[in-house]
């Protein structure tokens, strides 16, 4: 199974680098920035299946960055670690959608059970009416999001999963832009759609392989997922 991925910023150095290599050492894959601007760009680039963030950083703070990733991802998972300990910020914090707050110094223990109580309830929200689909040659396991070629296996992301069902239930059809955006994250919005350019992207890298299998851009429209 894969592991889930974290996106983590931190600008003290011991700090960051004890609580990744903690992280990692409990199979989670760490992605380290060290100010928030640098975090958001690479949220923006990649996936990422929860965020930790501090909050006093430089070039853009976390609250900054927390709602800036609230605007293109409604859903992902953000926990703060802040020495700020005033509960007029932790109130910030949660109004700024953030799913929890911990001030430093923190446990690491209490931090694994965080991540795992909040991965395991964004997995329970995710659509899989149906458990197993055909794609070409693969098989699709949309419970563990996962895509079985043969012995291979590739792992997907939560929204990569998602976006490959609804695909899937609509297989040679056209889906509108916004459909797409209000199925998978409530509102038709351009940072919403900037992030859906980018799973569009890696659906396409992923199934590259089957030639049978093509994701068309109908411009201005929309997209048709094609199984020959």
């Amino acid at each position: 199974m894969r592991n889930f991925k974290i996106l983590y910023t931190e600008d003290d150095e011991t700090l960051a680098f004890l609580t990744k290599d903690n992280l990692e050492q409990n199979n989670y894959e760490v992605v380290h920035c060290t100010d928030g601007k640098s975090g958001l760009e690479t949220f923006q680039s990649d996936i990422f299946d929860i965020c930790i963030f501090d909050i006093m950083m430089p070039k853009m703070d976390g609250f900054e960055l927390a709602a800036a990733v609230r605007k293109i991802d409604a859903e992902v998972p953000i926990i703060f670690l802040s020495a700020k300990t005033l509960k007029e910020d932790r109130i910030k914090g949660l109004r700024l959608g953030a799913d929890d707050y911990l001030v430093k110094p923190f446990s690491i223990e209490e931090l694994l059970l965080k991540i795992e109580i909040f991965l395991k309830r964004s997995n329970k929200n995710t659509i899989t009416s149906k458990a197993v689909y055909e794609v070409g040659k693969y098989q699709f396991d949309t419970k563990n999001f996962i895509l079985f070629n043969g012995n291979e296996k590739i792992g997907l992301t939560q929204r990569e999963a998602e976006l490959l069902k609804l695909f899937l239930d609509h297989k040679n059809s056209v889906l509108k832009r916004e459909e797409i955006l209000t199925s998978l994250w409530g509102t038709d919005d351009y940072f919403m759609g900037r992030s859906l350019d980018v799973f569009i992207s890696r659906l396409r890298k992923i199934l590259a392989d089957e030639k049978e299998i093509s994701i068309e851009n109908l411009h201005g429209i929309g997209f048709r997922f094609t199984v020959g």
